[in-house]
């Protein structure tokens, strides 16, 4: 799943790069999607600007804690979980080590705007951003069932009762 996340993610800003150029707006479906070429320095939906060092550790921190957990994983849904976060936060971090400004303060390149153009209506992202959306929101539907990394389920029986 990472690896398939990763791939597409830096094939489309491969393409994005290559034809669009900085600032340009493509619209598409009618206006409900528009393609532009943005930089991000910041995290997700353009948050903190500038601390692009810092959401770079972070981004390995997830990493190399996904492959530590990824030993233990025997649930189907959590391991398509943190496959689409740290496919994610691999393409972002591919930008941030190699694009411009420099190494570890690169700029990540979101190309996504939804109904209107340069983020007017919702903020400009990428199919990265998208999967550690995805992954994040289904890791948290997984934990709510109570499902474990082991597949096993958590009904609440083991829990001390406190009353």
């Amino acid at each position: 799943m990472a690896a398939a996340v990763l791939l597409l993610d830096l094939v489309t800003k491969l393409v994005v790069v290559a034809t669009i150029e900085p600032g340009e707006d493509i619209r598409v479906l009618g206006g409900a999607l528009y393609l532009t070429n943005l930089r991000n320095t910041g995290a997700a939906f353009s948050f903190a600007q500038g601390a692009t060092v810092l959401f770079t550790l972070i981004a390995i921190v997830v990493a190399v804690v996904i492959v530590r957990t990824a030993r233990r994983l025997r649930s189907t849904g959590w391991a398509v979980a943190l496959g689409l976060v740290l496919g994610g936060a691999l393409g972002n971090l591919v930008d941030r080590i190699f694009r411009d400004p420099g190494f570890l303060r690169g700029g990540v390149v979101d190309f996504l705007s939804v109904f209107g153009p340069d983020g007017s209506v919702w903020p400009v992202f990428n199919v990265a951003d998208s999967a550690i959306v995805c992954g994040g929101i289904l890791g948290v539907l997984l934990a709510f069932r109570g499902i474990e990394f082991d597949g096993t389920r958590d009904d609440g029986s083991d829990r001390a009762d406190t009353a």
